[in-house]
């Protein structure tokens, strides 16, 4: 079985043939070319966070305040890692997380058939957003063999709701991710320097423009009347729910249900107890709120509260090291976002293959040389603290 940490055999080996990479190899590297890459106007959406920051830099230091402790005489010349997730068997706990503006950070603005091609041919799920700049039924045409997650800003119209997830169940996604910190957008400071929200625009709402419920509201084709169709999807877009209305998001769909941003025990504990079949602990990569807790520090306490049930996370992911620590702490799989955003910047699909094998490679390689054969052997024993947050 090939091991993922090959990919850097191929790196080597096409080296000898005086072939060096066509994509960075560091997060700083391809950061700085995305940002020659994309347009001002879609760089702050996607690089920029909440407030001054804080947290968007917190999600990302606390991983450095633990370290894995090396184990010897472990032989780990193979190493598992799939991960058992809501009835299927996932070649790694790597996913894609949803970013709403992917679809402009492709050149041709369709970067969600880019990334869902990239899925198809990584074996990483994609969980597809609500914003995209393709509708969601040709999303998941691209997605080949790897299953995808449908993710749900939940409108304030529960029949434009309802409609949405019919139609991610009948094209074939396997679960609905329910964010709840999205109601109301954040303070954005890059995005308000240049009065940016590219929705308002117009951008990445083919999924309200091609939906019949969200057509019968607005009476004619979104394409006669740009303007209305975007008042109305502001008018319909955020919804400020309770947990009154978690029985009713259950109800529908049986397909696996997960709720995106929770944080806190209590709240895992009470979204366990309302049905859902897997929490995601999340800050939005500090996109949404500033001053907060970094997720990774939140997420041991989420695990332990979720009490069995598979918990995602996201926020502050750059590196295979990133992952293993997250896995560490109790997560099931680990989203990354960001990354992948710049790497289908540079690269299309090609791109975003490239920065998902390489964070895989790293993981693979570190589980070799630390002596962590398989998933079930990172746990939080295996972690120590190193430093505090600077």
């Amino acid at each position: 079985m090939t091991a993922f940490g090959d990919y850097q055999l191929e790196i080597y080996g096409a080296g000898l043939r005086g072939v060096q990479p066509g994509y960075p190899m560091a997060f700083a590297e391809l950061e700085a070319r995305a940002a020659q890459a994309l347009s001002p106007s879609v760089l702050s959406y996607v690089a920029g966070g909440a407030g001054g920051e804080h947290t968007q830099r917190a999600n990302v230091d606390a991983f450095r305040q633990w370290g894995l402790i090396p184990r010897m005489f472990v032989g780990a010349t193979q190493r598992d890692l799939t991960v058992e997730l809501f009835g299927m068997t996932l070649p790694s706990p790597l996913l894609m997380a949803p970013i709403g503006v992917i679809g402009l950070c492709c050149q041709d603005d369709h970067g969600d058939l880019a990334t869902a091609a990239a899925a198809a041919r990584s074996g990483v799920p994609m969980i597809a957003s609500t914003l995209s700049a393709d509708p969601l039924e040709e999303v998941a045409g691209r997605f080949g063999d790897t299953p995808g997650f449908f993710q749900l800003y939940t409108p304030t119209d529960r029949e434009l709701a309802a409609s949405l997830v019919s139609r991610a169940a009948a094209a074939g996604y396997r679960g609905i991710v329910v964010t709840l910190d999205t109601w109301i957008t954040g303070w954005r400071p890059r995005d308000l320097a240049t009065s940016n929200f590219p929705q308002l625009r117009g951008h990445c709402l083919a999924n309200y423009f091609s939906d019949p419920v969200f057509r019968a509201r607005l009476g004619h084709d979104p394409a006669a009347d740009l303007p209305a169709a975007v008042g109305l999807w502001a008018r319909l877009f955020g919804n400020p729910l309770t947990w009154d209305d978690l029985p009713w998001l259950r109800s529908l769909t049986t397909l696996p249900l997960l709720v995106k941003g929770i944080c806190h025990p209590d709240d895992a504990r009470r979204a366990r107890d309302g049905g859902v079949d897997g929490i995601y602990c999340s800050t939005h990569g500090g996109r949404q709120a500033d001053g907060g807790l970094p997720a990774l520090d939140c997420l041991p306490g989420v695990v332990a509260a979720a009490d069995g049930l598979p918990v995602l996370f996201d926020s502050g992911i750059r590196s295979g090291a990133d992952i293993i620590k997250a896995l560490a702490l109790g997560a099931t799989a680990v989203a990354v976002g960001r990354p992948y955003a710049y790497g289908l910047a540079i690269g299309g699909t090609d791109g975003i293959v490239h920065v998902l094998r390489s964070l895989l490679a790293e993981a693979d390689l570190m589980m070799a040389v630390d002596g962590y054969p398989a998933l079930a052997d990172l746990t939080p024993d295996a972690l120590r603290r190193t430093c505090t947050h600077t």
